[in-house]
């Protein structure tokens, strides 16, 4: 069984009910049934196991929740692993704070330690902006291989954005094994990586992407 290393975190009680008061727009999921049914009802869901009481859980509880306002996303979710035991030995999640991220019930996303508003506004921005691709769309798949850390990806993935370019971002940084199998399919170990269709493209070659896809052309 995972267990979960604790933080030593003495918070004043009216640091806790600030971080209490700010997560009120996130639901407080009790199990991992209770998480199932959910999934089915949304294309896309986020949610956020922690450890109450531990400084970066506290710390990525306050943060996803003033995310979660900016953005208006409704499906962000949070489960305290002091009470819910039987969601983190599913997914295989060891640690705490875990935000992991959902697409029409299958887990695509994990992003572990506490991270900074913007980060998970644009993490939440940016997998509801790959999932809302209108149906028939003649558009061609698109993949982008990246790291929340690299400003060429955070280029790429705004141009595409701008563009109305719908985009799976597939962030290696939280899975090795998604960084060995980017190197095995193309040979390059940096990122941004992009699979269009099919064909690879390695940086931020505008004017090939724009070729795939139709942009200002």
């Amino acid at each position: 069984m995972a267990h979960f290393q604790p933080h030593n975190y003495n918070a004043k009680k009216r640091g806790i009910f600030f971080i209490e008061q700010e997560l009120k727009k996130m639901k407080s999921i009790q199990s991992y049934s209770e998480l199932c049914d959910l999934l089915k009802c949304n294309e896309q869901s986020f949610l956020l196991l922690y450890k109450k009481g531990s400084e970066n859980s506290d710390c990525a509880y306050t943060q996803l929740s003033e995310a979660a306002n900016e953005t208006e996303e409704k499906n962000v979710y949070a489960a305290d692993v002091n009470s819910v035991r039987d969601i983190h030995t599913e997914f295989n999640i060891t640690t705490a704070p875990s935000l992991l991220v959902f697409n029409n019930s299958i887990l695509k996303n994990t992003y572990k330690g506490c991270n900074g508003k913007d980060f998970f506004k644009g993490v939440i921005e940016s997998h509801v902006f790959s999932a809302s691709g209108e149906e028939g769309s003649s558009q061609p798949s698109v993949d982008v291989y990246s790291t929340p850390t690299c400003s060429w990806c955070n280029k790429l993935k705004s141009y595409l954005k701008k563009n109305r370019i719908s985009f799976n971002d597939i962030n290696i940084a939280a899975d090795q094994s998604l960084a060995e199998d980017l190197v095995r399919q193309t040979g390059q170990q940096g990122v941004p990586q992009t699979n269009i269709g099919g064909e690879w493209i390695v940086g931020f070659d505008k004017k090939r992407i724009d070729e795939l896809l139709n942009i200002n052309v």
